[in-house]
């Protein structure tokens, strides 16, 4: 076996070798993390110092014609926390030299949006407690169970922000937590000819905010819990939170595509893409979130229906109702519809007068090559296609084509402004995983452990008893299992494809340098 990696080994090094050009003098173009120069000039230095003058080796830097050998490949150095992140964003694919790396984002939001969909705090403190042991038995898990290991601190992230969020959503296995007390009082009623006692809730906090005692400080009030309008205000509140969360990712994805063309220095797609695809953005869909948030915090007489009013906006139609008059709708629509010809028309157009430009700048520099004397009589021969074929062979770039431009524009208009609409109805299933986790644990709790406890005693004891162990059985299989897939699963789409595709483009290639160890580990693998 010994001898087997060695061979592999040498086959190796002699292969790499053989990339090298000259006889006597070796040379070869590479690509190095600009971050590690020092460190390998002074490696070839101290090995070329230990050989005394039998060999010797250089490293010289070509950075000012990076450009001449084509895109540089994607180096990002990861540790054991980012690893797992940047594999998952790997997986959809790798960021291009100097692209925007989605990872940075992902390692906060793919757990906060883990945790909304799967908020509670019981749940949560179980998965906690599984990643705190992945990540305290890493060394054993390292070998035992690796898939865990590697996803030990993704694991232990999720559980802290599904702790969060349940207590945002105030669900402890289905049941509320009175942690600052309750802000409405129980008001007993009887009337009706009902023989069991009603209870309405009245408010103890100014619902006027004219400057009287505020609600419940942190999260959901427990005075919901139980109520009979639970589910509808949980069910509203959840929807209108999904909807804030996903436009806010989406922005900051336009975001992301302003840093990349700023870094591009590409003047064109900033005025013709990134301001329309922004203003189209932020007038409508800002617009719904900024109606939400208004109709929070500030108590109305009348309050509108945010549905109705985004609707008469779109169809340019008369708001019964509407929030901020009738004039802002509108005015903000006809913004939104002017952004969407500033994505189509301009960027084409602008294209094709560059290349024209480029055309003529040939074509007058092949004129003054030929001599003032026969410059008249070879201007009528020479073509403009000729001059065109010939810069596209000289420069090995694809012929100009105006036509592909068009539609490709034509479709990545459409897709923006149709995919807008659609991702953002995407986020909802923030607001749907949520409502059937919440469900599902609440049908668990009443029908084992709150049947157990409402028997008659003693058979109250050994009924929750053997509740308690079909209840943990359920929890274990369909909430810790199969709904942590499955919201793991939403939530590697939502960032691939809602958050990533306003600005990855994904087309690098991984940086590769040779390596023994990796070498040796991939040939034992496919033994």
């Amino acid at each position: 076996e010994e001898w087997r990696l060695f061979c592999v080994k040498e086959k190796a090094i002699y292969a790499t070798l053989n990339l090298f050009e000259g006889d006597m003098n070796l040379r070869a173009s590479c690509w190095y993390p600009a971050a590690d120069e020092d460190q390998i000039r002074a490696l070839l230095t101290q090995h070329s110092a230990s050989q005394y003058g039998h060999a010797s080796a250089m490293l010289v830097s070509d950075s000012g014609r990076i450009l001449l050998y084509g895109q540089p490949p994607t180096y990002i150095k990861v540790n054991q926390f980012t690893a797992m992140f940047q594999e998952l964003v790997d997986t959809y694919g790798l960021p291009r030299y100097q692209e925007a790396n989605p990872a940075l984002f992902t390692v906060v939001t793919f757990p906060f949006l883990f945790g909304v969909m799967y908020g509670d705090i019981g749940h949560g403190l179980m998965l906690l407690l599984i990643g705190i042991y992945a990540v305290w038995k890493s060394d054993e898990l390292k070998f035992t169970i690796p898939e865990m290991y590697a996803g030990r601190y993704i694991l232990l992230m999720m559980g802290m922000f599904a702790i969060y969020c349940g207590l945002l959503y105030n669900d402890f296995f289905s049941i509320g937590l009175d942690l600052f007390g309750t802000r409405w009082s129980e008001v007993p009623e009887r009337g009706g000819g009902q023989s069991e006692e009603a209870v309405t809730l009245q408010p103890l906090f100014d619902t006027k905010n004219e400057g009287g005692p505020g609600p419940y400080p942190f999260g959901v009030d427990p005075g919901w819990h139980g109520a009979q309008n639970e589910l509808v205000y949980l069910n509203s509140m959840k929807m209108k939170l999904s909807v804030i969360v996903g436009v806010a990712q989406m922005i900051v994805g336009l975001l992301l595509r302003v840093s990349n063309v700023l870094y591009t220095r590409s003047l064109t797609d900033l005025l013709c893409e990134c301001i329309p695809m922004m203003t189209f953005m932020v007038c409508f869909f800002g617009f719904m979130d900024y109606m939400i948030l208004y109709k929070w915090v500030t108590p109305l007489s009348n309050p509108p229906s945010i549905i109705n009013s985004m609707i008469a906006m779109a169809m340019w139609q008369e708001d019964a109702n509407p929030m901020f008059g009738a004039h802002l709708p509108r005015l903000l629509m006809a913004v939104s519809m002017i952004a969407v010809p500033f994505m189509l028309i301009p960027k084409p157009l602008i294209l094709r007068a560059r290349h024209k430009a480029r055309l003529r700048a040939q074509y007058s520099e092949d004129l003054g090559a030929i001599g003032p004397a026969a410059a008249s009589s070879s201007a009528r021969r020479v073509q403009i296609g000729d001059v065109e074929e010939q810069l596209c062979d000289d420069e090995g770039e694809e012929e100009f084509d105006f036509t592909e431009i068009a539609i490709h524009q034509v479709i990545e208009t459409i897709e923006f402004v149709l995919g807008t609409v659609s991702h953002t109805a995407s986020y909802l299933r923030l607001w749907a995983l949520s409502l059937a986790h919440q469900q599902l644990s609440l049908v668990f709790f009443s029908m084992t452990i709150a049947s157990g406890m409402s028997a008659a005693f003693p058979l109250n004891i050994i009924a929750t008893y053997l509740a308690f162990a079909f209840w943990f059985a359920a929890t274990v299989a369909i909430l810790l299992g199969m709904d942590v897939m499955e919201c793991f699963l939403h939530t590697l789409r939502l960032h691939w494809v809602e958050f990533q595709s306003k600005f990855y483009k994904a087309d690098g290639y991984a940086f590769s340098p040779f390596c023994h160890r990796e070498i040796l580990q991939k040939n034992t693998e496919q033994k």
